[in-house]
């Protein structure tokens, strides 16, 4: 049975956008190629509200976090975690022998401005990464607030993971100050899972440039010249199937409209918030909730495992908790091309499973 999946990602992806993987193949290094890998860029700037170059890997977007910190710091990294992907930015770091520190804060709060522009005031640092949209513990920062604090600081380049919220929540790039914005494709774009998208400020180029050591395949200021170079080419073989999809896929997102989108993620999240706070609690404080999922605490003690299974029974999969939140918490994601119907769908039948 196929299940429709509620889960942090993969998500459901449509028939018509799969089929779009079916293409012939094209070559990699033709103007085919560089056709289709333009038209996807010029789409995707629109969904990131930027005019910046927008990169395109076969990686997970967790890819494209290590290209990012590695090729864009100079002298030390700021990384901002509310949960596990924050922590895994900073795990990059270390790897790659890149000097960093990470602030985290309590599970279920956000990073503010107010921290932000507390370790900014040092000096120390020349990057900072935020994470937009922290699935392990369904907090959404406040970016707009935190730009207005790294405004203040034009040297710094801002690294911002959106890799569960582009597409499903309103994102502008340029007006926020992001100078690498990355995301995937198999979360709020409705797309498989394959490639990672990253728009990359003119600051961040000429940051890389004063790296010597960036890598060879996460090579950000490589993949850029590249494609200044060869016509929107590539260094390596791309994912070409999914570039079809892509294509076709941003086709409808922007034919449904960038707010339509928006507003049927948020609706899709309040009403399971208000599910939520109806049965359980929500995890992270409300003002901070994510748009395209919720983390709900585990006051009743339910076996997620066991409500997993009678769901699937069902053609339904929602998550257990994240790490140490296991067994805590349970997440509900709502984002890609899920409606408000399909939400109601699936807590009616928790409802049922859990007498609610």
């Amino acid at each position: 049975m196929n299940k429709k999946l509620f889960i942090p990602g993969p998500i459901d992806v449509k028939q018509d956008v799969l089929e779009q993987m079916t293409k012939p193949m094209i070559g990699h290094r033709s103007k085919d190629a560089s056709a289709l890998q333009r038209s996807i860029s010029e789409k995707l700037n629109k969904v990131f509200y930027t005019k910046e170059q927008i990169l395109l890997s076969t990686t997970s977007g967790s890819g494209l976090m290590e290209g990012a910190i590695r090729s864009c710091t100079r002298k030390r990294a700021a990384v901002f975690s509310v949960g596990s992907f924050g922590d895994r930015w900073y795990k990059m770091a270390v790897s790659n022998n890149v000097a960093a520190d990470k602030f985290s804060v309590e599970v279920g709060k956000a990073t503010t401005a107010e921290m932000v522009e507390e370790v900014l005031s040092t000096g120390k640092y020349d990057l900072v990464t935020v994470t937009h949209n922290e699935t392990s513990t369904g907090v959404e920062n406040p970016i707009y607030e935190i730009s207005k604090v790294m405004k203040k600081y034009p040297e710094v380049v801002w690294c911002l993971d959106t890799v569960s919220s582009m597409g499903g929540t309103k994102i502008e790039v340029d007006e926020l100050g992001v100078d690498i914005c990355i995301t995937s494709t198999q979360k709020a774009l409705g797309l498989p899972p394959g490639m990672a998208v990253a728009s990359m400020s003119q600051k961040a180029v000429e940051a890389a440039k004063q790296v010597e050591f960036r890598g060879l395949y996460l090579d950000l200021l490589d993949i850029y010249d590249y494609i200044q170079k060869k016509d929107y080419q590539y260094p390596s073989t791309p994912a070409i199937p999914i570039m079809y999809a892509m294509d076709y896929q941003l086709d409808k997102i922007l034919a449904e409209g960038l707010d339509n989108r928006y507003a049927r993620h948020l609706a899709m999240a309040e009403y399971v918030r208000a599910w939520a706070k109806k049965h359980f609690e929500l995890f992270p404080e409300e003002k901070y909730a994510s748009n395209t999922l919720t983390t709900i605490k585990n006051i009743k003690g339910i076996n997620v495992g066991d409500l997993n299974k009678e769901l699937g029974k069902r053609g339904y999969a929602i998550s257990n908790g994240y790490g140490d939140l296991k067994e805590k918490t349970f997440r509900i994601a709502h984002m890609g091309d899920y409606t408000l119907d399909d939400v109601k769908e699936l807590l009616e039948n928790i409802d049922d499973i859990l007498k609610l």
